[in-house]
């Protein structure tokens, strides 16, 4: 199973840029810089520093315009903000809430999906999660790749085995882990 970290460095017990460096050492497929309350010139900054780290793994989320600034062929959008694919973009991933919010992102080009929030997850504090069915739907409705989202921890991420995704995303847990390349292989071995 691929294994994708959207990040927030307000949940990082340590240096966030250490943070970043584990999870690419301990091979993250994806590397999604969140970060929603920087200012666009601290985002360049951040962003600068984290491509250093992962090359082609990073992806920018949602600042189109600070990842062609910097060369980044990577960005993932809410759906938004994402009418076509631009092939500016080596990868264009889209976040969705429904199978047929999946159809339109693929019908328009986007190279993968991250669909959530699958189970109970503190970002999301009393909104109930979608559920397993949810994701299967999802994944069973496009021929892109699908990505989990939303509370998936080792603990969970087994019972979306069979459910037809790609992959599965964390933020929390591997932004405030002791060891998140245990996590990742724990992930990618399942």
């Amino acid at each position: 199973m691929e294994v994708a970290a959207v990040t927030n460095r307000n949940l990082c017990k340590e240096d966030f840029l250490k943070r970043i460096e584990k999870l690419y050492v301990g091979g993250a497929d994806k590397i999604i810089l969140r970060e929603k309350d920087l200012n666009d010139d601290e985002y360049f900054v951040l962003a600068e520093k984290c491509f250093e780290i992962c090359g082609g793994r990073l992806y920018v989320n949602s600042r189109i315009e600070i990842a062609k600034a910097l060369g980044i062929k990577n960005i993932h959008l809410p759906l938004r903000l994402f009418t076509e694919k631009d092939s500016f973009f080596r990868q264009t991933g889209v976040s969705v809430h429904s199978a047929a919010e999946a159809l339109s992102a693929e019908k328009a080009g986007a190279d993968y999906i991250i669909g959530g929030h699958v189970f109970e997850t503190d970002c999301k504090k009393g909104l109930a999660p979608r559920g397993i069915g949810f994701i299967t739907e999802t994944a069973a409705a496009v021929n892109i790749p699908v990505y989990a989202i939303g509370g998936i921890s080792p603990d969970n991420a087994p019972l979306l085995k069979n459910s037809g995704i790609q992959g599965v995303c964390l933020m929390s847990t591997l932004m405030n882990c002791e060891n998140p390349e245990d996590i990742i292989s724990r992930l990618k071995n399942l």
